[in-house]
């Protein structure tokens, strides 16, 4: 008897993302949006907590790399990018070429914010922006992230 691992499932079709953005649609019915926004939120803050603790302690580099290891692991093809700037405080561009929730994000793109004040909840001592956005018909992703 033979039994398909986990990592031969990836090799076959699915489409999680149509019931999830299915199961967001029944919520958004049964509870309303402002419900929706509040369990969505919810969610990048319980999120936000366990990328804090792998990120650990270091410097900003160290602790974007560790994001980026992350991101990479969760499916998002993250890269980080080192901004050279001489008179300017370190500089980082995390490109995302691949979203691991696209297709949710296209029916739910205030996902997307979500995403981005956990990023700047996980990196208290950064800005972080938005530079790139696949959903506006970019490429990738992009956050620049600097130290304040």
């Amino acid at each position: 008897m033979y039994q398909l691992s986990r990592l031969g499932r990836d090799r076959y079709p699915h489409r999680y993302g149509e019931f999830t953005i299915s199961f967001l649609d029944t919520l958004m019915e049964t509870v309303g949006e402002e419900q929706v926004t509040e369990i969505l939120q919810k969610q990048w803050q319980i999120k936000a907590l366990e990328y804090r603790q792998k990120i650990g302690q270091g410097t900003i580099k160290e602790r974007i790399n560790n994001l980026v290891n992350i991101r990479q692991v969760e499916g998002y093809m993250a890269e980080l990018h080192i901004v050279k700037r001489s008179q300017e405080p370190e500089q980082f561009v995390l490109a995302e070429h691949n979203c691991a929730i696209s297709d949710v994000a296209v029916s739910f793109p205030n996902i997307c914010g979500h995403e981005l004040e956990m990023f700047s909840a996980i990196l208290p001592d950064c800005i972080v922006e938005r530079t790139h956005w696949i959903n506006n018909g970019e490429h990738s992703c992009g956050y620049l992230i600097k130290s304040k």
